[in-house]
């Protein structure tokens, strides 16, 4: 569509005159007036009424119709503009399983939100295995998961360490509880979160597997709404037990003999698309500086 002509045409309906229309746009009124004319050829119509000892202009019928149409190309125009100008747009997709992305992962995200020039980001919490299988896929860029696989296309970097820890209701006095065995803990009273392979055979070390736990949950959030008998108890990654504490109804009490510490993996396909391979840079620096002084791996 003629930009120059729909100029020109915001311009009369706005002062109602060829002359002002003119005169606001910094043209001769006889270019104002062959723009005008040019659109009307391209739309096939007449916009504007013309005729000699008009003190306004009159709009046609179809001219009425079009001063919507013509606002919002404009708008668009300004907006295609704006964008051309802040250059290509960084972009990134992000995916993390549940416990990574409520419990770990937040600063990364709120400093990758804060950006400037902005990347438009997409998250999305996905369980370990079908992250995997997502990034191979190519549908996301990066992937932060709980365990390790060997795939052909795929870089695998460890990035943080999460030891684990027994967390159970916070009781008047308690104060800092002192480390316990597993074989104090009975399985009557577990809530019981399978959050890794290592975990699991820990677990069953421990406790009959064919006697499962009396409450058992997939999302770690469920944890602390269900535990309110001060004789329950849960072993989650420290992470986790840190924002429960937060919320002042539970303690952390140390194991003796704990579960392994959890890997947790940074994973990237070894093929990156090139339009995301200066955001995947961003988030490193990122990760650098906020993971520095955490529990990484070397």
């Amino acid at each position: 569509m003629y930009a120059a002509g729909i100029e020109a045409f915001l311009a009369i309906v706005q002062t109602q005159s060829l002359k002002k229309a003119a005169e606001v746009l910094s043209l001769t009124q006889a270019t104002v007036s062959y723009r005008l004319k040019t659109l009307e050829q391209e739309m096939g119509a007449i916009l504007v009424e013309r005729g000699k000892g008009r003190q306004k202009i009159a709009l046609s019928p179809f001219g009425e119709n079009f001063i919507a149409i013509a606002e919002r190309w404009q708008a668009l125009k300004r907006d295609t503009e704006k964008l051309q100008a802040s250059g290509p747009q960084l972009t990134l997709s992000i995916g993390g399983s549940n416990s990574l992305n409520t419990y770990v992962l937040p600063p990364l995200y709120r400093s990758l939100t804060q950006h400037s020039p902005r990347i438009r980001l997409q998250f999305r919490t996905q369980h370990s295995g079908e992250l995997w299988d997502t990034l191979e896929r190519r549908e996301i860029d990066v992937a932060f998961v709980k365990m390790e696989r060997t795939v052909p296309n795929i870089e695998v970097e460890p990035f943080f360490v999460d030891e684990a820890v027994l967390i159970r209701p916070a009781t008047p006095g308690s104060g800092e509880l002192q480390p316990i065995h597993p074989t104090v803990l009975s399985s009557e009273y577990e809530i019981y979160w399978n959050w890794g392979p290592a975990f699991q055979v820990w677990h069953d070390r421990w406790w009959d597997p064919l006697r499962s736990a009396s409450v058992s949950v997939d999302v770690s959030g469920l944890i602390v709404s269900l535990m309110r008998d001060p004789r329950q108890w849960s072993v989650v990654p420290k992470s986790v037990a840190d924002t429960f504490v937060q919320s002042g109804q539970i303690v952390i009490q140390r194991l003796l003999d704990p579960p392994p510490e959890r890997i947790c993996y940074k994973i990237t396909h070894k093929h990156s698309k090139p339009s995301v391979k200066k955001s995947l840079d961003i988030l490193n620096q990122y990760m650098t500086h906020l993971f520095a002084h955490g529990s990484i791996m070397a």
